[in-house]
């Protein structure tokens, strides 16, 4: 279950990160990978660079809260290979403030590119699989957010908690044709998006980026270790790769112990 020959695989916020990284681990696996982000030209690197490593990919510009431009997207994975057999919902962003002084516009922001985009995403990759009848893989980028709360975070654990429900739903109403639903559930992952929190929490807090690190980030995990990248890119590979619906509706939690289920 460790292989994806020939299928396509749609990953959402992939430009960069763990959407990047889940990409070529899918392409390396012999998946043929639609790298679909805001940011096309660095998709049309990324893209450019799993080619050159003998893998097959393809830059789709998709601001996931826009049902146009997610519509328009997926049409172009359909018309450029003839299908999608795994979506990978990973697109989003982070904003750290307290509740009493979050905008309303901050709020929506971060409801809309958490949620909004899981549905439309999700919508267009149904519609295509429903079609076909020939099972698929739908895997949604949670948090250990998904299942606790910290403070600062109000529209994050709240858009993160979502996903759960979204999969589950998912996982019902799309098993008759063979389709997965998950989330995976990431602790802290060393990336832009976590570097940006760090002074932003410091600030917030009132204490030092290297307490934030030790004291808030890692301070549950058992080895105090920040997950990875790869770490998350694997889960993705092994939920993709999964070909029964014996493993669906669930979260996988991959964070160093910090939540244990």
């Amino acid at each position: 279950m460790s292989r994806l020959d020939g299928k396509v695989c749609v990953v959402t916020g992939a430009a960069s990160g763990i959407g990047l990284r889940i990409a070529e681990v899918y392409a390396a696996a012999g998946g043929r990978v639609a790298i679909a982000d805001l940011a096309l030209e660095a998709a049309e690197r990324a893209a450019a660079s799993i080619r050159a490593s003998g893998g097959e990919a393809l830059a789709v510009a998709m601001d996931v809260t826009d049902e146009a431009q997610v519509v328009a997207g997926m049409a172009k994975v359909v018309d450029a290979w003839g299908r999608i057999d795994v979506l990978v919902s990973n697109a989003g962003i982070q904003i750290v403030n307290k509740l009493t002084d979050f905008s309303l516009d901050d709020w929506r922001r971060m409801l809309a590119i958490h949620l909004d985009g899981a549905f439309l995403t999700t919508r267009e990759a149904l519609r295509d699989m429903e079609k076909r009848r020939e099972g698929g893989a739908i895997i949604y980028m949670g948090s250990v957010h998904s299942h606790l709360a910290s403070k600062l975070k109000a529209p994050y654990v709240t858009a993160k908690h979502g996903l759960l429900g979204l999969a589950r739903t998912v996982a019902k109403e799309a098993a008759e044709y063979g389709v997965r639903a998950n989330v995976i559930c990431p602790g802290f992952v060393r990336t832009p998006l976590v570097e940006k929190q760090i002074p932003e929490q410091a600030r917030e807090l009132g204490i030092s980026e290297e307490a934030v690190v030790k004291d808030v980030m890692l301070k549950d995990t058992v080895d105090g270790e920040f997950t990875t990248v790869d770490d998350v890119a694997n889960v993705a590979l092994m939920l993709a790769a999964f070909e029964t619906n014996a493993l669906t509706g669930q979260s996988l939690v991959v964070s160093h112990g910090w939540f244990m289920q």
